[in-house]
């Protein structure tokens, strides 16, 4: 038989076999860890270095366990859950390993030094082996380089903040690193590509990304719109930032919109305003988790569906934009005012009534509201906000948002601030906005950072509507939608790219 038979023929008898296995849902799990951070900032031995990630990895490993015990298929574990976040360039490099290509076909729990020293990769790959069960993991990837390389640092290596996955017989399946970095990892090199990383399991199609890559359309709305996976496994370093950006609230509200299984998995650190964890489906969150106050992490297990958009009651089709450009904008008292979330400036319009229609445009950007309050406190304001425009200060990109939202107080200047309660509810509301883009993301946000799983729907028409009133004070219905063609170009990658040029050059 000729060789390309072979494996033709291997290759079809895989995928009979991933086919006879294939279930129908699955369990999931993501654990919240308060990481364990180490005590200096200067540089350390590789002996310490490793002592401190045995640590937090005793405390994952006891996650996992559990979690095996309730019958996990897959378990996803924080970014720098391992050894924390408060490095240089040069003082995380005794965290790092050489992580290889999955195509090697690796298991570091038989084989553990077959690349080198790789004592985490082999410690995870035992924790999936010995619980059969599947590992996600953030760690530090380093790779050499030398002058033939034009972007090749100065120190000859590259850096990667990292996401692996090892199957639940230990197997390196998937390695992942982080492409949009956040300003403040410096001590890491952004790739010269974006991954797009999938891999198949008897119990969907999975794909992976890190923490702010979820703002951009690389990799993660290419894995969810073109390469189609079912489920989306997120290890994240999440710092709530209300109103919109809190993990709970706009996880939930990016799965939804993107029609996707969401697996998020947050680090617990309430001094750095870090929590929030969940197991997110296009139908609202099946469980999650939010807790400024303890310092104790928790862990999440939900069962889900494999392949949700196999499922008849999958969430049918939306146009964002088709309900809000057919009505004609609402006349009244709506004076308008400018007001800053953040450094965004919105354009408000104050609710004086107990219920009405609104309507707030800026720019291209029309938000109609209509609402109906159940109880009105007379020490709280609610106004109607439209933005259009770039957000952020290095990094811009650009946002259309339509929100009902909760002033801090009365003083109609703190509009746009952060708050965390509320005291009215509403008997119902219908928020809709003449959008520029397919990808909007719907939140409710009650008080408390609650989110309110089964108690609002999107029609097909783009209205985000109650349906039967809010079972609880509300803090903020939001329709946050991106407008990826906008963005600027990414001005630090081409920085880094000239002045490591530059450099090579003196």
């Amino acid at each position: 038989m000729a060789p390309s038979q072979t494996l033709v023929r291997a290759a079809v008898l895989a995928l009979t076999v991933l086919q006879a296995l294939a279930l129908d849902t699955f369990i999931a799990a993501v654990y919240e860890h308060a990481v364990i951070l180490p005590r200096t900032i200067h540089k350390v031995s590789p002996d310490d270095a490793l002592a401190l990630m045995n640590r937090n990895m005793d405390v994952l490993e006891g996650a996992i366990k559990e979690a095996a015990q309730q019958g996990a298929h897959i378990i996803v574990t924080p970014e720098d859950g391992i050894y924390g976040w408060v490095f240089t360039r040069e003082t995380i490099y005794p965290y790092l390993e050489d992580i290889p290509d999955p195509e090697v076909n690796w298991i570091p729990c038989t084989d553990p030094t077959r690349f080198g020293r790789a004592p985490v990769q082999e410690r995870l790959s035992c924790m999936a082996r010995n619980n059969s069960i599947y590992v996600v993991a953030n760690i530090g990837d380093k790779k050499p380089c030398n002058s033939s390389d034009p972007k090749c640092p100065s120190d000859g290596r590259y850096q990667y903040n990292t996401d692996v996955v090892f199957d639940s017989e230990g197997k390196l399946v998937a390695r992942y690193h982080k492409y949009n970095l956040f300003r403040q990892e410096t001590q890491f090199n952004y790739p010269k590509e974006p991954e797009f990383i999938t891999f198949e399991t008897p119990f969907g199609k999975f794909g992976i990304f890190t923490c702010f890559d979820i703002l951009f359309r690389e990799p993660a709305v290419v894995l969810v719109s073109e390469l189609q996976v079912d489920t989306v496994l997120f290890p994240t370093a999440w710092m709530n930032v209300l109103p919109f950006l809190t993990a709970v609230e706009f996880h939930s509200a990016w799965a939804m919109g993107m029609g996707v299984n969401f697996l998020a998995s947050n680090t617990h650190n309430t001094i750095m305003s870090m929590t929030g964890s969940g197991l997110f489906t296009p139908h609202g969150p099946a469980m999650y988790y939010y807790n400024s106050k303890t310092k104790e992490g928790r862990l999440l297990v939900a069962e889900l569906s494999a392949r949700p958009r196999l499922s008849p009651n999958y969430p049918a089709a939306v146009n964002w934009s088709s309900y809000a450009t057919s009505v004609k904008n609402y006349s009244g008292e709506n004076k308008t005012f400018p007001g800053a979330v953040r450094r965004d400036i919105f354009t408000f319009s104050e609710l004086k009534h107990k219920a009405g229609n609104h309507t707030v445009c800026q720019k291209d950007l029309c938000c109609h509201l209509t609402y109906q309050m159940s109880n009105k406190s007379k020490d709280e304001v609610y106004v109607l906000g439209a933005f259009d425009g770039l957000h952020g200060s290095v990094i811009k990109y650009h946002w259309q948002i339509c929100t009902l939202l909760k002033c801090k107080s009365t003083d109609l200047s703190t509009c746009g601030q952060p708050v965390e309660t509320a005291q009215t509810k509403f008997a119902m509301f219908s928020l809709s906005g003449t959008f520029g883009t397919n990808y909007v993301f719907p939140e409710v946000l009650y008080s408390g950072v609650q989110l309110a799983p089964g108690e609002f729907e999107v029609l097909s028409d783009g209205r985000l509507q109650s349906k039967n009133g809010t079972s609880k004070p509300l803090l903020t219905v939001t329709l946050f939608g991106r407008c990826y063609e906008k963005d600027l170009p990414h001005p630090l990658r081409s920085f880094l790219f000239l002045h490591n040029k530059k450099r090579k050059q003196l």
